[in-house]
């Protein structure tokens, strides 16, 4: 019934229109949802996520679209605990990477899926900037150990 309930979910969030999703970025989660104590989320070791699309060094028109890839993880909604499953957070001229013990920020420059999204419209201003995916658990923090892409660095004219 579980899995009938995710494959449901999964379904409904592919039906939305892109773009509305896309531009509704989870609520931050509160202390209530998360404690530092709690103990990371294990991932497997051999389990990656990469930006499919745009490429590194890219020169783009915005607004444009933006592709996520994960191997050996399922994707899932926020909050749900299934092993080997989490959500894609995609970062934004960030330079540091979020804290582990924390749940990853969500503002502008932390765009989170929760619905289990895997591509976005991406509207950004002309100038350089960069891209980096974390996967997330179900309490918006980083598995253990964190699962992070390579940055892309893209020209938005």
């Amino acid at each position: 019934m579980r899995r009938l309930a995710q494959i449901a979910l999964t379904a409904l969030a592919m039906a939305a229109p892109l773009a509305a999703i896309a531009q509704t970025p989870e609520p931050a989660p509160t202390p209530t949802q998360t404690a530092a104590s709690e103990p990371l989320t294990p991932r497997p070791s051999d389990a990656s996520v990469y930006i499919i699309w745009p490429v590194d060094g890219m020169r783009v028109h915005s607004p444009f679209r933006v592709w996520f890839g994960l191997r050996n993880m399922g994707v899932t909604h926020a909050g749900d605990a299934t092993p080997n499953m989490g959500h894609h957070h995609l970062l934004i001229d960030v330079t540091e990477p979020p804290d582990p013990n924390e749940p990853i920020p969500a503002d502008k420059k932390h765009l989170h899926f929760g619905a289990g999204q895997t591509e976005t419209l991406l509207d950004l201003p002309r100038g350089r900037h960069t891209l980096q995916l974390v996967l997330g658990d179900a309490r918006h923090r980083s598995f253990d150990p964190p699962l992070a892409s390579s940055v892309v660095h893209l020209w938005v004219y």
